[in-house]
C-alpha cells in the first residue's frame, strides 16, 4: 500500500480521483496550542467557518459548540454538505484534535497546516485516509 501521507496535496487529490474515492479523512493533532484561542467559543466558531471557506465546503446548519465530558475543553461539530468537521480541544494539554472529512477532495497539508496556524500550536501531527 503506498503511503499518501510523503505525497504532495496535489498528487493527493490526484490519486483521490483516480482511485474514485469515496472520501478523504484528515487527523490533525495540534499540540501546545494558544489556551487563550482554543478556551474561547467565539473564535472556535470562528475556526469552522473559516476553514470550511478555505477548504470550499459550504456549511450545512450552524456550528456546534459545547464544553462537557471529563476533560475541560470545547467540541466543535459542523455539518458540512460533503460530511462532517469536528474538533476536540483540550485546555489542560493545550492540545486541539481535528478531523476533516468530506466526500469532496482537499489539499490535506495545507489544511493542516491552516489549522495549526489558527490555534497557533508549536507541533502538528497529520494522518491521511482515502475511504473507499
Amino acid at each position: 500500500m503506498e503511503n499518501i501521507l510523503i505525497m504532495n496535496d496535489e498528487k493527493i487529490m490526484q490519486k483521490y480521483k483516480e482511485k474514485n474515492a469515496w472520501g478523504m479523512s484528515c487527523l490533525i493533532d495540534l499540540r501546545n496550542c494558544s489556551p487563550m484561542l482554543i478556551q474561547d467559543e467565539g473564535y472556535i466558531r470562528k475556526f469552522a467557518k473559516e476553514l470550511c471557506d478555505f477548504i470550499d465546503m459550504k456549511r450545512f446548519g450552524e456550528t456546534q459548540v459545547i464544553q462537557f465530558g471529563e476533560i475541560p475543553g470545547y467540541s466543535m461539530t459542523q455539518l458540512i454538505e460533503t460530511s462532517l468537521l469536528s474538533a476536540h480541544f483540550a485546555d489542560e494539554s493545550k492540545s486541539a484534535y481535528i478531523d476533516v472529512f468530506s466526500c469532496k477532495e482537499y489539499p490535506p497539508h495545507k489544511t493542516a497546516e491552516f489549522c495549526k496556524s489558527f490555534f497557533m500550536a508549536d507541533e502538528m501531527s497529520l494522518n491521511i485516509i482515502l475511504r473507499y
